[in-house]
C-alpha cells in the first residue's frame, strides 16, 4: 500500500513539474535585422524594457526604457512600472499593461510549431497594444 501511494504521489509531482512552464527570460521583436523591443523578464520578478527606433538623417535615433516588477495570474503577465519624476530621462509607465502568455500545451502532441511569445493586450502606451514579442529560447 505504501509503494502504491508512493507511485501516486511521484506521478503527480511529475506531471506538475513537465507542465510547469518559466515565463522569465527574454521576449524580443525584431525589424528585418534591426532588434526594435526587448524585454527581459527576471526570475526575482522585476522586468526591464528597451525600444529603439531608427530614423533616416537628420533625426537622431531613439531609445525608450522601462523598468518595475512584473507577476503572472494564470496565463496573465501583468507589469507595473517604476516612474520616476526627477529622473532625467522619463521612462515608460507600463502600470495596468497586460500580455498574453502563449505557449505550446504539453498536452498538444501535434506537430504544430507554437513560438513562445507574449502578446500585449491592454496598455496605456498606445503603440503596445497588439504588439507580441518572441522568447529567446
Amino acid at each position: 500500500m505504501k509503494q502504491f501511494l508512493l507511485v501516486i504521489a511521484f506521478t503527480f509531482i511529475s506531471l506538475n513539474v513537465l507542465q510547469s512552464q518559466t515565463v522569465d527570460g527574454t521576449y524580443e521583436r525584431r525589424v528585418g535585422t534591426i532588434l526594435i523591443d526587448t524585454l527581459v523578464l527576471k526570475p526575482d520578478g522585476t522586468f526591464t524594457y528597451h525600444n529603439y527606433q531608427k530614423f533616416d538623417k537628420p533625426n537622431p535615433d531613439k531609445n525608450r526604457y522601462a523598468n518595475g516588477t512584473w507577476k503572472m495570474e494564470k496565463n496573465i503577465l501583468m507589469l507595473y512600472s517604476e516612474v520616476k519624476v526627477d529622473s532625467v530621462i522619463k521612462p515608460l509607465n507600463f502600470n495596468n499593461s497586460k500580455a498574453r502568455y502563449i505557449f505550446k500545451s504539453p498536452r498538444d502532441k501535434s506537430d504544430k510549431v507554437v513560438k513562445t511569445a507574449l502578446k500585449f493586450y491592454e496598455s496605456e502606451i498606445f503603440w503596445i497594444k497588439g504588439m507580441e514579442l518572441f522568447k529567446i529560447e
